[in-house]
């Protein structure tokens, strides 16, 4: 078994860069994620294309819910990110530095911002009619909406933030 996990842990992205291939996928992931909720707000707000906007929203909250999970896995059992981010510059061990505050920044929004994403999309799977069109929920929603998109914008900048400081630099 320690076998396997040594090779794992060899593995490097696809990224010229010190990530392995979860963080380089979690790091371009977010790169398309952007752009595709950007355009789904979109077609709601311009083309009042509800019913796509909808499905759009409920699978990128799936494959975000699927890189989280494989993400985490990766990090927490085989990936010593910290060991990959010892050549940076920016990085220290066991002291504060550039690579563990934009972590920590990282963190304040990664961390709520999938919870609150998944209960927009709950609310509005529940709240609005099938198939979707505006209704008395909406104005609530699109608040809502608004800081769960700011939330994943923030969430995917401060992500690239980090992944640069530790796995670039």
């Amino acid at each position: 078994m320690d076998v396997i996990l040594a090779q794992i842990n060899d593995l490097h992205g696809f990224l010229p860069t010190r990530g392995t291939f979860m963080l380089d996928f979690v790091f371009v992931a977010m790169i398309a994620m952007i752009p595709v909720m950007a355009w789904s707000i979109g077609l709601v707000r311009y083309r009042r294309r509800y019913e796509l906007h909808k499905r759009v929203q409920v699978g990128l909250a799936l494959i975000l819910l699927v890189a989280v999970l494989l993400f985490e896995i990766d990090v927490r059992f085989f990936t010593d990110w910290e060991a990959l981010a010892a050549a940076s510059p920016y990085y220290q061990a066991d002291t504060w530095c550039p690579v563990w505050i934009a972590l920590v920044v990282h963190l304040l929004f990664a961390v709520p911002t999938p919870f609150l994403w998944a209960f927009v999309i709950a609310q509005a799977l529940r709240r609005f009619p099938r198939p979707a069109a505006p209704s008395a929920y909406s104005r609530l929603h699109i608040v809502r909406a608004r800081v769960a998109a700011a939330g994943m914008l923030l969430t995917a900048v401060t992500g690239w933030i980090f992944y640069w400081l530790a796995f670039v630099a």
